[in-house]
């Protein structure tokens, strides 16, 4: 509690100042979680997962230490790949004002992903992408601190020409105009404040995968719809796909626990042909599934149009893996999803994800950010209330994942009243973790992995 009051303080201290602040270095941190002792996290796709984050600190010549934090998620082995490749796309960030990235952050942008060398890595994909993530998100982190303010004020606060300076309209400028998206925030802009009351007072819609998990046993699953029940829970999802059998069977226990009134998502996370997943939700259709996640390979594109056209009502939601904006430019205009589960940490930061809120908007398909992770439900969560309070202006059919294991490492961790998130306040993007955390975790030096 000492150390989030310290951080609150000193976020605050420190706005405004942003012509004097310089980035002097980085520190980037190998983080893993041990899940896989308890089967946290297990699907068809990843059975023993270890959540794990590559995490960035980019350090300041702040008087009061103001510092930007951002990581990208992994499961575990490969973690070091990313911090290789964080090291080398935060290196150009060192000697810069934050004032100079600031004033022009789709520059910024621009610049951290045209590297002629590293951007043969991708481009615009794969580790070198999770790693822009990361390093473009620590200076959001920077940013928003820098300005008092949580990220998502501080973007509810921009001009619709300021945030659509922001973003990258290469190769998606034939679904979505620059002057397609100013027209879109423009629309809502003079009732944000309406929208940032309310949600103040109700939170945001969300649904809990705590439940769920492929690994749990069915007394474990009973236990924990019962003490999600208890705790004002509605929105249910349970992991399917490693035998069809398995997973009727499970679906109508938790079905049975929940009851009809309550809506209840599968993910199959990927493991599934497209043919087989018509064939295995035709099956599973009896329970009255929501959406099937994942259904088939997430670069399918064509499949999962496909998909979602032969199981209607039932609704297909993806996105998780599609590694930018342009995947999602194919999946809107193909009519692929009916529900944008984009990644906080796998799109090339804040400034990509805005592109694929506006495209979601210009299409009409509802954004549902993918929780759970490290750290993923805290940033997904600023984006949310985003899109709700500028973009699309409506709480139909959106909500957002929970998945309630290891907030405790973060200063600023989610909270949840009654299925519903309680809003953010202190300045920054929510990524910044607890020393101890970081001390404890670090792998393969840290107590946890060392004992």
């Amino acid at each position: 509690m000492l150390e989030m009051l310290c951080y609150f303080i000193l976020s605050h201290m420190n706005q405004k100042n942003n012509s004097n602040i310089k980035i002097t270095g980085f520190t980037v941190h190998d983080i893993r979680f041990p899940t896989s002792k308890s089967l946290t996290g297990s699907d068809a796709m990843n059975e023993a997962p270890d959540y794990s984050a590559a995490y960035v600190v980019l350090h300041t010549n702040s008087p009061k230490g103001l510092e930007g934090h951002g990581l990208t998620f992994t499961i575990g082995r490969g973690n070091e790949i990313c911090i290789a490749a964080i090291n080398a796309l935060a290196l150009q960030l060192v000697g810069k004002t934050l004032d100079s990235i600031t004033s022009d952050m789709g520059a910024f942008w621009n610049e951290m992903t045209g590297d002629s060398q590293l951007r043969w890595l991708g481009p615009e994909k794969g580790v070198i992408h999770l790693a822009t993530s990361a390093v473009v998100n620590a200076v959001w982190d920077l940013y928003a601190k820098s300005e008092g303010k949580p990220l998502w004020k501080l973007l509810s606060d921009m001009t619709p020409e300021k945030l659509v300076s922001c973003i990258p309209f290469r190769y998606i400028d034939d679904a979505l105009t620059r002057e397609e998206a100013i027209e879109i925030l423009n629309k809502l802009h003079t009732t944000r404040g309406e929208r940032e009351a309310e949600i103040k007072k109700t939170g945001f819609p969300a649904y809990t995968t705590a439940a769920g998990w492929l690994g749990y046993s069915d007394e474990k699953i009973k236990k924990l719809c019962d003490k999600a029940i208890a705790d004002g829970w509605n929105d249910f999802k349970l992991k399917v796909g490693a035998d069809i059998e398995d997973d009727i069977r499970r679906m109508k226990l938790i079905r049975e626990k929940i009851g009809d009134n309550r809506k209840l998502m599968v993910d199959a996370n990927q493991v599934w042909g497209v043919g087989d997943a018509i064939k295995n939700m035709r099956r599973l259709a009896e329970f009255n599934p929501h959406w099937i996640e994942e259904p088939t390979n997430p670069d399918d594109v064509l499949g999962h149009a496909t998909i979602a056209k032969a199981i209607k009502p039932i609704g297909v939601a993806t996105g998780e893996h599609a590694h930018n904006r342009i995947m999602f430019k194919q999946f809107f205009q193909e009519n692929a999803m009916q529900f944008c589960q984009l990644d906080t940490f796998r799109l090339g930061g804040v400034n990509e994800v805005l592109a694929v809120l506006l495209l979601a908007a210009k299409f009409g398909v509802p954004v549902c950010p993918h929780g759970g992770g490290v750290g993923l439900c805290e940033s997904a969560l600023h984006i949310s209330l985003f899109d709700y309070i500028c973009v699309s202006g409506s709480l139909e059919n959106r909500t957002l994942e929970y998945v309630e294991h290891l907030h405790e490492h973060f200063l600023d961790p989610v909270r949840i009243k009654n299925g519903h998130y309680q809003i953010p306040e202190i300045p920054g993007y929510s990524s910044a973790m607890h020393q101890e955390s970081l001390d404890k975790f670090e792998f393969p030096t840290g107590g946890e992995w060392s004992s």
